[in-house]
């Protein structure tokens, strides 16, 4: 059987107040194009369709017309799950309708829930759609309040998996998590951390023929070559300049053995980080394509006059410029800072941003507010 794995298309994106729609149809234009000359069984979407609850309406329109094509023209079923992006409730709407058509759909988890099973010339494929949830829903679906953490999560699900499921067949795990050992960049939005981590050991995972994830944006593979991150379909922040996106072929053979082929995504537009003089950079010859998004780093000492309005003219597409500080190891101190980016809460952002502006550290009494404020956010976006 040949599967298609990609994920975190991430409809809507705004980088640095640049809507990333017309990028995001010119990808998912190579997409097609890649499904109709490898003419895959079957077509995994694993989470994080859109990038936000409520997504715009161009974001809506490219969906349904990428998922049109797939279905109506080619005529391939198309397994999808909700990712910690998407609305599970938007999503879920038509879902039943839409599956006599071949779109499968699974925003949210049920106890006696069934897995889509494919054939091929060799037997079934069981393809098992868990789309993100928090620790907390999956305690409440198999009443079990021991349940505080991602880990513990997944645990109890591949348990119900195996309990209720010959395993001796060959199963495919289709899920949005953070596995321990993969690469995260900035542009992921943190897991929950209910009890502590956000992470799930890859090793509870064995028993399956291949796993599916979203979540991660650099595609890679996590201790296994069968347990992958397919990575988004373009970079989304300019620490994933170095990434090479892709989708992911899986040739799997009658005794769930996988082959794997990444297939390239080039962008209209890429993400680059470049550093030079003023006048230098002047020159336009900084970059191949001057339509690219630019982080842009001036080693000038000196006074500048206006150098984004003067450098947008030769490169429009300007998102961030900088002074170039002196350090020893500029890219380990880079690496260092978002790291530490990366392990903030959206409460420490909160009171990071308060002290900025008011010069002063936050209240306890605010913070207990804040706290309250962003858990009832989580909450209501959840059930959007």
């Amino acid at each position: 059987m040949k599967i298609l794995h990609t994920a975190d298309w991430h409809l809507g994106k705004i980088v640095n107040y640049v809507h990333m729609t017309e990028d995001q149809r010119y990808i998912l234009q190579q997409f097609i194009d890649i499904v109709k000359e490898t003419e895959p069984d079957v077509i995994v979407i694993a989470g994080d369709l859109y990038d936000r609850s409520i997504p715009p309406k161009q974001a809506v329109e490219l969906l349904n017309e990428i998922l049109t094509i797939l279905i109506n023209d080619f005529q391939i079923p198309v397994l999808a799950i909700s990712g910690n992006h998407d609305s599970p409730g938007r999503l879920e709407f038509g879902n039943q309708l839409f599956r006599n058509q071949g779109l499968f759909l699974d925003t949210k988890l049920t106890k006696e829930r069934k897995p889509i099973t494919l054939y091929d010339r060799k037997g079934p494929v069981h393809f098992h759609l868990i789309p993100y949830v928090e620790p907390a829903e999956v305690a409440y679906v198999f009443n079990d309040d021991r349940i505080k953490s991602h880990q513990e999560a997944a645990e109890k699900l591949i348990e119900d998996i195996k309990d209720r499921f010959n395993m001796e067949d060959r199963h495919v795990w289709v899920g949005h998590a953070f596995l321990a050992g993969g690469m995260e960049s900035e542009s992921e939005e943190r897991l929950s951390m209910i009890g502590g981590s956000p992470y799930v050991d890859a090793r509870l995972f064995k028993d399956f023929s291949y796993v599916a994830l979203g979540h991660l944006h650099q595609p890679q593979r996590v201790t296994e070559e069968y347990i992958r991150y397919s990575g988004s379909i373009l970079k989304y922040s300019f620490s994933e300049a170095n990434h090479s996106k892709s989708i992911t072929i899986v040739e799997m053979d009658e005794d769930g053995h996988c082959a794997i082929e990444k297939i390239p995504l080039t962008p209209k537009r890429d993400f680059q980080i470049i550093e030079g003089y003023f006048e230098e950079l002047l020159a336009g010859e900084a970059v191949s394509n001057s339509e690219n998004y630019l982080h842009v780093r001036l080693l000038d000492d000196g006074q500048l006059v206006d150098p984004m309005g003067k450098l947008r003219q030769v490169y429009p597409n300007i998102l961030h410029l900088e002074r170039r500080r002196s350090m020893t190891n500029p890219q380990m101190d880079e690496l260092h800072e978002v790291r530490e980016r990366q392990q903030l809460s959206h409460a420490d952002l909160f009171a990071s941003f308060y002290e900025d502006i008011k010069g002063d550290g936050i209240s306890e009494e605010r913070k207990n507010m804040i706290n309250q404020a962003i858990d009832q956010l989580k909450k209501e976006e959840r059930e959007q």
